[in-house]
């Protein structure tokens, strides 16, 4: 009597911990080892982009921050970036390099989130609570220019909303909290937001430092990604990856570099690439970009501090009055009133805006009938390419390695279920 071997089929997630709530993955396995692996979406509903087309265009900006909500700001670039090629408008410097610093700050957001729940996912615990204490200054940095602390809304068409503060707040006295720990807390909020941003980039390289000593030659952590899910340049460029994955496999392929926006092309960073292409050299390309990051924060920063001047283009079609002229002018107050009630309207035309988004190249792709809300929007994220190529990454490899694979591709689902 024959026996016929079978392969089991499994599910890995939506309620597995590492399949992030809403990724449904079938897993095809002889043993543990991986032989098919077809990722199912569709469960976060999210439906931004047929959402848009229902909203006037300053609406949806709000929309955008939802997408990835872990590197929101960048989001909220790349539409802005569409509409105003559509409007053939151009932001002020003051503004750009105001940009160009918070797309940075929430690089390395994202980078830190990426990098503690990567670390969790493969069972190091420490590095989660390292990597959250720097972002929770950065997300304080999002706070003070917008009131949020994550959906920020802060960039718009033509600028972004408002000049940075003078003043940070301070934490406050509590019962909890001894008079010594609180002019600890303190001690960095008493100037401007630049200058709370400045104390942060001088630290934060030290901080950096710290998560290298835990992970970068961690026995354990090197069994557990060198040489896993490994794609050639070749074959990365071919499926059409982008950002931290693309670099990984040593293309130095960046938008801020081969197709510079806002002010990039005035600062000076390098590109971080890897050799063989596996999740040990995506690890690196991360943290190396963190220190790029940082030193691009610290340009803007000198910049920013030299050169004061308008935040926004003086139209008053695309951006609203001064609260002053709003109480003392009617033509300013009837300019706001059409702008918060019927918003901007945009020429006939198609356009596609792109940014190099942390996890890769996040594009727009907009077309306007000439009305105030857009005809079509389509995003392309950075994230459904990467898990399209998730079964490629794991063939042949342990049950326990779909699970590094996974994470390496540092995938949000508000960007895959659009």
């Amino acid at each position: 009597m024959s026996h016929q071997l079978r392969h089991y089929t499994v599910n890995f997630g939506p309620q597995h911990p590492a399949a992030h709530g809403v990724l449904r993955l079938i897993l095809e396995l002889d043993g543990e080892t991986v032989v098919r692996a077809d990722p199912h979406i569709g469960l976060l509903h999210r439906g931004t982009e047929k959402l848009a087309e229902s909203k006037p265009y300053h609406h949806n900006i709000g929309y955008m921050d939802r997408m990835d909500y872990v590197s929101m700001m960048c989001n909220e670039h790349a539409y802005v970036l569409a509409i105003e090629k559509l409007l053939n408008t151009t932001v002020p410097i003051r503004a750009q390099y105001i940009r160009v610093m918070f797309d940075e700050i929430t690089r390395i957001m994202n980078h830190l989130l990426w990098l503690g729940s990567h670390a969790l996912d493969l069972g190091a615990m420490a590095v989660f609570l390292y990597a959250f204490r720097e972002r929770e200054t950065l997300i304080d940095c999002y706070e003070a220019v917008s009131g949020s602390r994550m959906h920020a809304t802060y960039y718009r068409p033509g600028g972004v909303s408002q000049d940075l503060p003078d003043s940070m707040r301070n934490y406050e006295k509590t019962p909890w909290i001894s008079n010594q720990k609180l002019d600890a807390l303190n001690e960095n909020r008493q100037g401007s937001l630049l200058d709370f941003i400045e104390s942060f980039c001088q630290q934060f390289p030290s901080k950096v430092d710290e998560y290298e000593n835990l992970l970068t030659d961690n026995r354990v952590f090197k069994q557990r990604t060198v040489d896993i899910g490994v794609i050639s340049a070749d074959r990365a460029i071919r499926v059409g990856m982008t950002g931290p994955m693309l670099r990984g496999s040593g293309v130095a392929w960046d938008l801020r570099r081969k197709q510079p926006y806002e002010c990039y092309n005035e600062l000076d960073f390098k590109i971080p690439v890897g050799k063989h292409g596996d999740c040990y050299d995506r690890y690196l390309v991360r943290m190396a970009e963190m220190r790029e990051s940082n030193k691009i924060i610290q340009q803007c920063i000198q910049w920013l501090r030299l050169n004061p001047g308008p935040i926004k283009v003086e139209d008053p079609k695309i951006s609203p009055p001064s609260r002053y002229d709003l109480k003392n002018n009617m033509e300013a107050m009837i300019h706001h009133f059409k702008l918060y009630t019927e918003g901007i309207t945009l020429p006939a035309g198609e356009t596609y805006a792109a940014v190099e988004h942390p996890k890769g190249e996040l594009g727009i792709y907009l077309v306007s009938d000439g009305s105030n809300k857009p005809y079509r929007l389509k995003v392309r994220p950075a994230g459904f390419t990467h898990l399209s190529c998730l079964e490629e990454l794991c063939q042949g490899h342990m049950l326990a390695d779909v699970v590094a694979i996974l994470s390496s591709l540092d995938i949000v689902f508000g960007e895959i279920d659009r």
